[in-house]
């Protein structure tokens, strides 16, 4: 079985298809772990490069996302036999006063395709919120997105909320969105900040596994 055919009709978006040849490597006995790295993921971090080089754009990144779910979801209770864990946990959301949702999406599907669990709080997330998950569920990371100048100062008491919880040792904080620059990210604190979907992936990755 030729894993690449699956990342190839993934990048296509061909939804049915990744399904069926997925189904066909479980038949054949390919470890699952194999599936996902050698087919899912590497599909999706071409789609993540393109779309950082603006070569594909949030339709095809959107159909390849789906594609790459329906794949997964035969994946998911083989991972789970097999022992494999995720590589890291991540809470999302837009903060508090925020209803943009199409680039934390895009964020939360560019992470799950470097296997990475997450935890999508939604829009409108209060501080206390993203705290309280990212401790009752262990997460290694909080992903903070705003799209309006108005709403990003509602990062800084992200930062804040998870000082005084006492976890900010315990957990990285990660913001993005169109208004938020690497100097904004500086001054309230936070971790790290990317310009992009596809960055936001890779530095949180990293993050994950420090």
């Amino acid at each position: 079985m030729d894993l690449h055919q699956i990342s190839l009709k993934l990048q296509a978006g061909k939804a049915k298809d990744v399904k069926a040849l997925v189904q066909q490597a479980i038949d054949e006995g390919v470890p699952a772990h194999e599936i996902l790295e050698k087919g899912l993921v590497a599909g999706m971090n071409v789609i993540g490069e393109k779309f950082k080089n603006n070569e594909v754009f949030v339709p095809e990144v959107l159909v390849a996302a789906r594609a790459m779910n329906m794949g997964a979801s035969l994946l998911k209770p083989l991972l789970a036999a097999e022992g494999v864990k995720a590589t890291g946990k991540v809470c999302i959301g837009t903060v508090k006063g925020d209803l943009h949702d199409i680039g934390k999406n895009l964020v939360k599907m560019m992470l799950e395709g470097k296997g990475l669990e997450v935890i999508d709080l939604g829009t409108d997330v209060a501080p206390e919120t993203f705290i309280n998950t990212a401790r009752d569920e262990h997460c290694q990371l909080i992903c903070c997105s705003a799209l309006l100048t108005t709403t990003m100062g509602a990062m800084a008491d992200v930062v804040e909320a998870a000082k005084d919880a006492g976890i900010r040792d315990q957990v990285k904080i990660m913001v993005g969105g169109a208004p938020v620059t690497e100097a904004f990210c500086k001054q309230i604190g936070a971790d790290a900040y990317t310009p992009d979907a596809a960055t936001a992936a890779e530095v949180a990755v990293q993050l994950c596994s420090k």
